[in-house]
C-alpha cells in the first residue's frame, strides 16, 4: 500500500522558520519524483518545490528561491522542505506528491502527473 504523509506544519510568527517532512512507504522511493504542493482557502493548489530520487535534480518555484530547502534521505524514504523567512503569504496546506517522471518532458508541477498524494499539513504565519 502506498502511503505519503506530511508532517511538521504549525503556527508560526511573521520571518519564523519551519521544517516539513513527507515520510512515504509502499513504493519503489528512488524512482520517483517527490514535490511539494500547497493550497489556500479558495485558491488553486499550486507547486512549491521537488526533488527527483533517481538524479538528485531540485525544482523550486520563483516564489519560494532563498527562502525554502528541499532534500531527500534515501535510507528513511523522506523528503523535507526547510522553510525559512516565512510570510503570511505562504499559510496553505502544504501536500507531497509522488510521480513518475524518469522520461516526463511536461511540467513538473503538472498536479496529474503525480499518482499518490498524502494528506496535508497545515501551515500558518502570523503577520
Amino acid at each position: 500500500e502506498v502511503q505519503l504523509q506530511a508532517s511538521g506544519g504549525g503556527l508560526v510568527q511573521d520571518g519564523g522558520t519551519l521544517r516539513l517532512s513527507c515520510t512515504t512507504s509502499g513504493f519503489t522511493f528512488d524512482e520517483y519524483t517527490i514535490t511539494w504542493f500547497r493550497q489556500a482557502p479558495g485558491k488553486e493548489r499550486e507547486g512549491v518545490s521537488g526533488i527527483s530520487n533517481y538524479d538528485q535534480k531540485t525544482y523550486y518555484k520563483d516564489f519560494v528561491k532563498g527562502r525554502f530547502t528541499i532534500s531527500s534521505d534515501n535510507a528513511k524514504k523522506t523528503v523535507y522542505l526547510q522553510m525559512s523567512s516565512l510570510k503570511p503569504e505562504d499559510t496553505a496546506v502544504y501536500y507531497c506528491a509522488a510521480g513518475w517522471l524518469l522520461d516526463y518532458t511536461g511540467d513538473v508541477y503538472y498536479k496529474s502527473a503525480y499518482d499518490y498524494w498524502g494528506q496535508g499539513t497545515q501551515v500558518t504565519v502570523s503577520s
